[in-house]
């Protein structure tokens, strides 16, 4: 139901009315109807723009970029692409594992964005890129972990814009002035305390991959705040929770206290409605559902969702540094390009080539078709991975961090270090 106080600017009315053509005109019209379901006051203006549109998933997705870019639609703002199905410098990625004309499409339409004036970065990780948002901005975004970490790490304030909503947003350069882009609407609603999880765990890289999986379950829509977290928790270890929190329970946002930047140093007065005292099982039991598949021989490892930093390159490299992966272990990294020449320059990448790692860009590895390789018994270190494949890809998952995945990785089978796990058992 709309706003009874929503009100159209003179600009905003000449869109819907068709000044600017019928390009511009359907994109004010679905921003609207957005408005209109979300009981916006009014419409306000965004700096930015990361859509997910270009992300293939039928033909109406190509009709629809083909009729913007015939229509002469223009792009108001800065616009960003997520990945895309198809990996542009890898075509045989997928050769053979669906059909022809899904896969034409997906080239087409990421074409046609590229032709449409966005930014191809071609990433789910846009904000490891220079010259994004910042603290404040009012933004658009669509993919899941994006959107959550805008909103909680970097304190940017956007919505999860569904595909062309995202794009009809960024054409007009304003979103309804609702829900995530309010004070209000950004209040914690639920409060997960882990002052029970050991410090030790809580360096582990992992202990954040089963925190957004756990907290994820637990929060659902709302917005949760988690006291307790490191001070030192990087910028890997938060985007690891934020996409394992979006996967998990379509969270956009969360707050860490002292450690997200719109998280005061202590919870009182937060605003969180209800408690939740995290333990070791509940990790435990994130573990065990992320674990689909029995350990043994090894088919496949898949790194890098969202797609792998460089600091992770920095990582990883040493861990396969003068070895090989075994010849019937797949094993990817995907990445966006501008991390895969970072990482190139800083010598990251030249031991992981010569150990047999593929590094892949433009896309991911859980999307249907499966990539080459990609069957049987896999293993990964992403949370939000072993989330979606065992349904996407028909795969068994053996979650792991990511030493154990290196390690298992060279043997061909998976490997487990009992000390990461002692806490666990």
């Amino acid at each position: 139901m709309m706003c009874p106080s929503f009100e159209l600017q003179p600009d905003e009315q000449a869109l819907l009315d068709g000044a600017d053509g019928p390009a511009m005109q359907l994109a004010m019209k679905l921003v609207v109807q957005a408005a209109r379901i979300m009981a916006a006051p009014r419409l306000i203006a965004a700096s930015f723009a990361h859509i997910d549109a270009c992300f293939y998933a039928g033909q109406v997705h190509v009709d629809f970029a083909r009729f913007l870019l015939e229509n002469d639609a223009k792009f108001a703002v800065p616009t960003w692409t997520n990945n895309g199905l198809a990996s542009l410098e890898k075509p045989e990625l997928r050769a053979g594992r669906g059909d022809r004309e899904t896969m034409d499409g997906a080239r087409e339409l990421m074409g046609l964005y590229k032709d449409l004036g966005a930014r191809p970065v071609w990433t789910c990780a846009p904000y490891q890129l220079p010259g994004g948002p910042q603290l404040g901005d009012q933004i658009i975004a669509a993919e899941s972990n994006a959107v959550c970490y805008y909103n909680s790490v970097v304190g940017a304030r956007s919505n999860k814009y569904g595909d062309f909503l995202d794009v009809a947003c960024a054409l007009i350069g304003k979103v309804p002035f609702a829900r995530l882009h309010t004070d209000d609407g950004r209040r914690g609603r639920l409060l997960i305390d882990t002052s029970s999880i050991p410090g030790e765990f809580k360096r582990e890289d992992i202990f954040y991959h089963l925190l957004g999986y756990a907290g994820g379950r637990l929060s659902g829509s709302r917005v949760p705040v988690i006291d307790g977290l490191p001070r030192t928790a990087n910028r890997d270890n938060l985007k690891a929770a934020s996409a394992a929190l979006a996967a998990a329970g379509g969270v956009e946002l969360w707050h860490g206290i002292g450690v997200t930047p719109e998280a005061p140093e202590n919870s009182e007065g937060f605003g969180s409605e209800t408690r939740f005292d995290l333990t070791m099982d509940d990790l435990a039991q994130a573990r065990e559902d992320l674990t689909t598949g029995r350990d043994g021989q090894l088919d496949m490892v898949a790194l890098g969702t969202p797609h792998f930093s460089l600091s992770e390159f920095a990582a990883l490299a040493p861990l396969l540094d003068g070895r090989e992966v075994h010849d019937r272990t797949k094993t990817y990294v995907s990445t966006s390009r501008f991390i895969r020449d970072e990482a190139a320059k800083r010598g990251y990448l030249a031991p992981l080539e010569a150990a047999g790692v593929e590094i892949i860009t433009d896309t991911c590895t859980y999307f249907t078709p499966n990539v080459t390789g990609c069957a049987g018994r896999a293993m990964t270190n992403a949370a939000k991975w072993a989330y979606y494949a065992p349904g996407m890809l028909g795969v068994e998952v053996c979650f792991g961090s990511l030493a154990e995945c290196a390690e298992s990785a060279v043997r061909g089978e998976v490997w487990r270090d009992e000390k990461l796990w002692r806490h666990l058992t």
